[in-house]
């Protein structure tokens, strides 16, 4: 389980160095399937939570709208990539470009994926969009 924030940074190469914290997790040669939602924040599924989502996505009826755009947008930005023997995942051009994840990033623990994001961006949309009381009520509903 990934948790907190932890500051980092990609290299002119493109390559995310995994905070030590996050590190800790992964065997020696963990291979992560890395993507995007919306091309706005880098996602790193390690393998086995990636395919969870293809054993869902494989019971969807290949007919389906919402499983199509998902493969789209996440085959568009996605991409597999091995973690090197310094720790390092490249992430993919197209997503770099999109989501701006260069130089000074934040990696985000989010249970079972990390994601990667524009620092500045991110501390933007931090005080643009705080979490709501309506936020709030429906994270109650659920015990939070």
């Amino acid at each position: 389980m990934f948790r907190g924030n932890h500051p980092a940074r990609v290299d002119e190469k493109g390559r995310l160095k995994i905070p030590a914290d996050f590190k800790r997790e992964f065997p020696e040669k963990q291979e992560f399937y890395v993507t995007s939602l919306d091309g706005k924040r880098a996602q790193l599924y390690p393998i086995a939570e990636w395919e969870k989502k293809e054993e869902v996505l494989a019971k969807m009826p290949s007919t389906s709208v919402a499983k199509i755009k998902f493969l789209d947008v996440t085959s568009y930005y996605g991409q597999m990539v091995e973690m090197d023997t310094q720790g390092r995942v490249l992430l993919p051009q197209i997503l770099r470009e999109s989501a701006r994840v260069d130089g000074e990033v934040v990696v985000l623990g989010k249970q079972g994926i990390l994601e990667v994001v524009n620092h500045d961006d991110f501390k933007a949309e931090m005080v643009k969009a705080p979490l709501s009381m309506q936020d709030m009520a429906a994270l109650a509903e659920f015990g939070l």
